[in-house]
């Protein structure tokens, strides 16, 4: 493979100051309450209905990473989603509703994860005292867009908005013409909306990871080297721990897995290489990324920066400064994910007590064969 140049690895940094709001990105973007959120895509196009989105990065990933901002009070009102949609709090308290009525509530602070189920009614509003952020995860390279909520389709007619059946929206104000019946999407009927699921709140709360709640173990076969020892806490589906006691609160397919990566400072991962996309989110702290492909590159991440690593190429992340690094790790697929380590760190683990085992897991080296069946 090429090496990474310099100018590749910039390219897939986004940093926070890179982001570009979208305030028509929904057909509710006049309503009253809800006309200054603010959407973004970061990597893919997201469920946006607007041709004005910015988004940063819009090579499929198998998934999309977006967010959302919103001053104190302001609300993203009832929709239905194809496809996953995962929540991270990166600042602010949330109150997320859900049902068809949007008469069940839960609370979001600052690093929880919410999984909603696909196909039933959910919104959220900035409930805290200052402006809000919520990164989320989309499933799919096509999300299929979302439906809004009957009353809202109905309301923003009254201010001159549709949405086209290609979910593109439309707003008379600006001399779009008014779409024929046949040309846009109607307000879903009544008989349908009783047709949803009900999602129970016990269903619900096993669908959060909270901070409080994450579960955090050393994560990699370096774990007893000197600079080693970072930690993972799994959060949605199989995805590259290397610790078989590791378990995922969330197990349904979301065609992505989701886990928090700490590294504490002083410590590094790497070099490792993965066959799938890696997406990091970071939460806090600096990180290093160098690829360690012979080309020289490197990026240093900062909080609130989203980074999209090239699949199959070796990488070492190292936190930098006094503050613990923590990122939410994002791999497309439901499958389990097998981070290929260099030789010289599995030699190094080899000589501290540790191998991987024929599952990919950490083990003691001393209870593991040393022979090879042919076959």
């Amino acid at each position: 493979m090429t090496p990474i140049t310099q100018d590749i690895a910039n390219a897939r940094h986004i940093r926070r100051s890179e982001y570009v709001s979208c305030t028509v990105a929904f057909i509710d973007c006049k309503k009253p309450g809800s006309d200054t959120k603010e959407n973004y895509s970061i990597i893919g196009p997201g469920v946006t209905s607007s041709d004005d989105q910015v988004i940063n990065l819009p090579e499929a990933h198998g998934f999309n990473i977006g967010a959302a901002a919103m001053p104190h009070g302001i609300t993203n009102n009832l929709h239905i989603h194809f496809t996953a949609e995962v929540f991270i709090v990166q600042a602010g308290e949330w109150t997320f509703r859900w049902g068809s009525r949007g008469e069940n509530e839960i609370t979001g602070r600052k690093g929880d994860i919410v999984s909603v189920p696909t196909w039933i009614f959910r919104g959220f509003t900035n409930a805290g005292p200052d402006d809000g952020w919520l990164f989320t995860i989309l499933g799919g390279d096509n999300t299929g867009g979302v439906i809004f909520h009957p009353e809202i389709i109905r309301e923003a007619a009254d201010y001159g908005l549709y949405i086209s059946s290609d979910n593109r929206l439309i707003d008379t104000s600006r001399g779009d013409p008014v779409p024929p019946e046949s040309g846009r999407i109607p307000p879903m009927p009544d008989e349908d909306v009783a047709t949803l699921r009900n999602v129970s709140r016990d269903e619900m709360m096993s669908r959060i990871v909270a901070s409080g709640a994450r579960d955090f173990r050393p994560a990699f076969i370096d774990q007893a080297l000197p600079n080693g020892g970072a930690q993972i806490a799994p959060v949605i589906g199989f995805g590259m721990t290397q610790n078989r006691d590791h378990a995922a609160p969330i197990t349904n397919p979301h065609g992505f897995s989701a886990e928090w990566l700490r590294i504490e400072p002083g410590q590094s991962v790497g070099p490792f290489s993965l066959d799938e996309k890696m997406v990091m989110i970071m939460h806090q702290g600096r990180l290093k990324l160098d690829y360690s492909d012979g080309g020289g590159a490197n990026v240093t991440l900062d909080a609130w920066d989203t980074y999209s690593v090239p699949g199959g190429v070796f990488r070492t992340l190292t936190a930098m400064g006094d503050t613990p690094v923590e990122a939410l790790v994002v791999l497309g697929g439901d499958h389990r994910k097998r981070p290929v380590f260099a030789p010289e760190v599995l030699e190094a683990a080899k000589a501290s007590g540790h191998g991987l085992d024929a599952g990919g897991f950490v083990a003691k080296a001393s209870l593991l064969p040393s022979y090879r069946r042919a076959g």
